[in-house]
């Protein structure tokens, strides 16, 4: 605690882990971006990544012991992706105890989502570094308890073209079929028209988007969309 009140955002970062640092040079290389010096987070990050997907597999498997293996893995996506985990350390005041290069500090790094969901991953693999996987284990759970009790139903997360898939299935329909009408733009910001059309039905739906996968994505979410309403 310093003057007039004002908590170093070191200790409120560790108090909100539920976590304290033996070792504060683990907690500063986690927090140092490649921009800053070479001893940054990127090996931690490396690591963590590993500790995160396994630590949450743990929860699930104790918290659904009746899902399956498909759907034990869309919820563990739900929980790992790098939205949620800059999510989390929004919530931890993470960007606040961000060491950045000059560069990054003035276009806004400490609230970039990519580089606040790394240095959370990073973060992970100090504490397993300095108090083991008890310790790991612990602030994972701490951190994401919440979030495991209020996933959607494992079903609802399916992407777009697996869900069209398994209801034209269920109604004894053949498979949807994607074509690629169109490529453009320059390498750095390419533009895929794709089209998505059923058996036995005359329309098709298209969408565009920056890789062919999220323009199939969006057809089919338009397809599904069409044959709910």
């Amino acid at each position: 605690m310093l003057a007039d009140g004002f908590v170093d955002p070191l200790v409120r970062l560790q108090r909100r882990l539920g976590y304290s640092f033996a070792d504060n040079s683990l907690l500063q290389q986690a927090l140092t971006h490649s921009s800053h010096s070479s001893n940054h987070y990127e090996r931690l990050e490396f690591l963590g990544d590993s500790l995160l997907g396994a630590g949450i597999s743990m929860l699930l498997y104790a918290a659904y012991p009746d899902e399956n293996e498909g759907a034990l893995s869309r919820l563990r996506t739900r929980l790992v992706r790098g939205e949620t985990l800059a999510e989390v350390a929004r919530e931890l005041a993470l960007g606040d105890c961000l060491r950045l290069g000059l560069g990054e500090r003035k276009s806004g790094g400490r609230l970039r989502s990519s580089i606040l969901a790394d240095s959370f991953e990073a973060l992970l693999a100090a504490v397993y570094l300095d108090g083991g996987i008890e310790a790991v284990l612990q602030v994972i759970e701490h951190l994401f308890q919440a979030r495991l009790a209020s996933l959607p139903a494992a079903d609802s997360l399916k992407d777009a073209k697996t869900r069209l898939q398994e209801l034209l299935q269920a109604n004894g329909l053949g498979l949807p079929q994607y074509q690629l009408l169109d490529e453009s733009g320059p390498d750095h910001q390419r533009r895929f028209t794709v089209s998505c059309s059923l058996p036995g039905d005359q329309r098709d739906w298209q969408a565009q988007a920056s890789s062919r996968r999220r323009a199939e994505q969006k057809a089919a979410t338009a397809a599904l969309q069409a044959l709910q309403s």
